[in-house]
């Protein structure tokens, strides 16, 4: 696992690295919403997203150059969900990576601003993409705008994860699961899908990494849960113990600590048992699912 750590590692400063020829600054006052933009897609992160998209379109031998502006445009998204969920009307933080929120950086307004921004970018980006082919851009841009949506995607668990209270008809278990899958599950599974699309994936192969992508989507969200609890707060560089206070349900708070584990641990093992139809070139792929309930942070 080590030599993962180092793997995710370089992999983070290299696309890091990567970044700054994406924004060109505005040179008016309208570049504060610009600057609060790079400021958050800049603020660290172990880039796991990205990380997926780019190493499942290896599995399929397209290059790194080619993946890259797929993986950014998801991160973009990415981000600018972070921005939203620290807001004060939703998660209310203070702290994201250790560092100050968009919103405690600049202020509320210009936080709204900059991620209603990255989400247009994250568009704008892949659809300027000069490598792809314009059938393949159309169809990444319809996922991503599915798994990122209000009805099936990743606003859709957001606001069902505000109002676990008011779904009487579902049982607790049928609506934790139902907001990991969509919440955290969404763009993880878009992650991987769109490598595999990029790559021109069989119906075999692209139902083995959907198979593996949810899977793994689930287990990161348990794994996020258990360390919300048991997690460092300096590690983690965000205030821990937030579900509890906030009453939210979770894996950890319907079975406990030690049940949630193994559910997410029983995952991981499925996740990687899926991916048996690409033999040694899925190496990558299992080694970030072992990672994900490995990390302590």
């Amino acid at each position: 696992m080590t030599d993962f750590n180092e793997m995710l590692k370089k992999f983070s400063n290299d696309f890091n690295s990567r970044l700054p020829e994406l924004f060109d600054f505005p040179q008016g006052s309208e570049q504060q919403a610009a600057k609060a933009m790079y400021y958050s897609l800049s603020n660290g992160g172990k880039r796991l997203r990205p990380f997926l998209v780019v190493n499942t379109a290896q599995m399929f031998d397209i290059p790194a150059d080619v993946s890259f502006p797929v993986a950014a445009s998801l991160e973009m998204l990415h981000t600018y969900s972070l921005i939203h969920d620290d807001l004060p009307a939703m998660d209310n933080d203070d702290f994201r990576r250790g560092k100050p929120t968009c919103h405690k950086q600049f202020d509320e307004a210009t936080a709204i601003l900059a991620g209603d921004g990255l989400l247009t970018y994250a568009f704008e980006t892949l659809a300027k993409a000069e490598k792809i082919p314009a059938d393949t851009k159309i169809r990444l841009l319809s996922l991503l705008a599915e798994r990122a949506g209000a009805f099936h995607g990743m606003i859709a668990g957001q606001m069902l994860d505000l109002q676990t209270d008011k779904s009487p008809h579902l049982s607790s278990e049928q609506i934790i699961k139902h907001i990991e899958e969509m919440k955290t599950g969404c763009l993880i599974a878009y992650a991987c899908q769109s490598g595999a699309i990029l790559g021109a994936a069989d119906e075999r192969q692209y139902q083995a990494i959907t198979t593996y992508a949810r899977k793994i989507g689930i287990a990161f969200q348990i794994s996020d849960d258990i360390l919300d609890v048991v997690g460092d707060a300096a590690l983690m560089g965000k205030t821990l113990g937030k579900d509890a206070i906030q009453g939210k349900l979770t894996f950890v708070s319907l079975y406990g600590l030690d049940k949630a584990g193994e559910i997410a641990a029983q995952l991981i093992a499925e996740a990687k048992e899926s991916l048996a139809v690409f033999g040694s070139k899925a190496e990558n792929l299992k080694d970030l699912a072992d990672f994900i309930i490995s990390r302590n942070h």
